[in-house]
C-alpha cells in the first residue's frame, strides 16, 4: 500500500484506525479473558437482562445516530470533515452517541460473558476513543462551525 511518499500508510491508517476496529479489538480481549481466565460466571436472568439492555440499547442508539447523520447528509467517518452539525435528537443528549453506543455494546458483552476483570477495558476504551478520535473531531467541528459548535458543546456533554 506504500507508494513512496507515505500517502499509502496514511490512507491505510485512516481505514484501519476506526472506532469499530478498536471496538472489535476490545471485544476480542474481553472474550479471550472470559475463555482463558474465567472468573465466577454469573448467569442469572438479571445479568442476561442487563447484558441484553446494554447491547440492544447500544445497537439502537447507534442506529438512530447513524440515521440522523444520514438524514442530514453528513459523514459518519471520523477522519472526515462534517458537512452539517447535527445537534438535535440523540445528539442533543450526547455529542458522541455512536461512541457511547460502542461503549454500551462493549460493556454488555463483558457482562454477558461474565468477563468481570475485563470491565477495566471500558474506561480504557473511553480514553482511547476520546484521545484518538473525539478530540480531533471536536477541533474540526470547532474550525468548521465556530460559534454554533461552541454553543452546542456548552450545553451538550461529550459522552453522557
Amino acid at each position: 500500500m506504500e507508494n513512496g511518499d507515505g500517502d499509502g500508510k496514511i490512507a491505510l491508517r485512516h481505514w484501519v484506525d476506526l472506532p469499530p476496529v478498536w471496538l472489535l479489538l476490545f471485544l476480542l480481549l474481553a472474550r479471550i479473558q472470559a475463555v482463558r481466565v474465567p472468573v465466577g460466571a454469573i448467569d442469572t436472568p438479571l445479568t442476561d437482562l442487563l447484558a441484553g439492555l446494554l447491547i440492544g440499547g447500544g445497537l439502537l442508539l447507534m442506529a438512530v445516530a447513524v440515521m440522523q447523520m444520514r438524514q442530514n447528509r453528513t459523514t459518519i467517518i471520523p477522519h472526515r470533515h462534517a458537512d452539517f452539525l447535527v445537534t438535535n435528537g440523540v445528539f442533543g443528549r450526547s455529542r458522541n452517541p455512536i461512541y457511547l453506543a460502542d461503549t454500551l455494546i462493549l460493556t454488555g458483552f463483558i457482562v454477558h460473558w461474565s468477563a468481570w476483570p475485563s470491565l477495566i477495558l471500558v474506561p480504557l476504551f473511553v480514553w482511547l476513543i476520546t484521545d484518538r478520535f473525539i478530540l480531533q473531531e471536536e477541533e474540526r467541528l470547532r474550525a468548521d462551525f465556530g460559534a454554533r459548535w461552541e454553543d452546542w458543546a456548552a450545553r451538550t456533554r461529550r459522552w453522557l
